[in-house]
């Protein structure tokens, strides 16, 4: 039987996956295409319908990592991949007896407040918008089970493919009006320090029921632009208006496991970044 349940193999999900077979881990994924994964048992189901999730019956893992995204930016979207979805998922392993751990990737959406102060994982989250309602119905799901549970609010992607930023800095015209706080991760930082964990629980070691998963330094949104836009060499500056709005994110939890970023920064994860579409074109 697979130790490892990954429902959800996308970009992240994907990325989760080939780390779990170079570490020899036997994992099994579930994604709604038929696209298969090296050395991973596949499942093509869909968690929003119940029907295609037989399979899971008789998928037994120690470890279930629930790593979907919705369709779209839409509350019944959300609902029914975030809350609906887990619930579903959760329903097929009732009579798992070897389930000993479950992670869900939710994110700092959760986080609707704007407040002046650090905020880490001691302070409780307010939704302001659907999505972060919704993130935190899905997390609520994890209590009162009859295995342990880690929430792991994932800040903003990027990395290979998520290139928002960058091509948002080749159009100075389109830069927000309002110069916020931002917080991000690399997705790569993201997947291995998923695996990190795992790593803890299959060896029997203790984790948190919830970790802030985001780089060492949160930033203002026009710091970022006018910094890409430096190294890329547009020949563009925009002055910054003042800071309005947006929050920053404490990762010290997170580094208090002994995890290492890779990319601690937006500047080491974007000169990566940039350096990969450079060689690409």
């Amino acid at each position: 039987m697979p130790k490892v349940l990954l429902v959800g193999c996308g970009d992240l999900g994907g990325a989760i996956a080939e780390l779990l077979i170079e570490d020899g881990i036997q994992t099994a994924g579930l994604r709604r295409s038929n696209i298969k994964i090296a050395d991973i048992e596949l499942i093509q189901a869909d968690v929003t319908q119940p029907l295609t999730l037989g399979a899971l019956q008789h998928i037994q893992p120690e470890i279930l990592i629930y790593c979907v995204a919705a369709n779209g930016q839409t509350d019944e979207q959300y609902k029914a991949h975030y809350v609906d979805g887990l619930r579903n998922v959760l329903e097929a392993q009732l009579k798992n007896l070897s389930l000993r751990h479950i992670f869900f990737i939710s994110s700092t959406r959760v986080y609707g407040q704007q407040a002046d102060n650090i905020l880490d994982e001691s302070i409780a989250p307010i939704a302001s918008d659907f999505g972060g309602v919704r993130l935190l119905e899905a997390e609520s799901l994890l209590k009162n089970l009859n295995c342990r549970a880690t929430v792991l609010r994932l800040s903003g992607i990027y990395g290979r493919g998520r290139v928002r930023m960058i091509s948002l800095a080749k159009s100075p015209q389109n830069w927000p009006a309002q110069n916020s706080w931002t917080n991000r991760i690399h997705r790569d930082d993201a997947a291995h320090f998923i695996i990190y964990l795992v790593k803890k629980v299959l060896a029997h070691q203790a984790i948190a029921d919830c970790y802030i998963v985001t780089d060492s330094k949160p930033i203002e949104q026009y710091q970022v632009l006018n910094w890409i836009a430096d190294k890329m060499r547009l020949g563009h500056y925009v002055e910054p208006p003042p800071v309005e709005g947006g929050k920053r994110l404490s990762n010290q939890k997170m580094l208090s496991t002994g995890f290492k970023l890779k990319y601690p920064d937006y500047i080491a994860g974007y000169q990566s970044l940039l350096r990969e579409i450079i060689e690409l074109t």
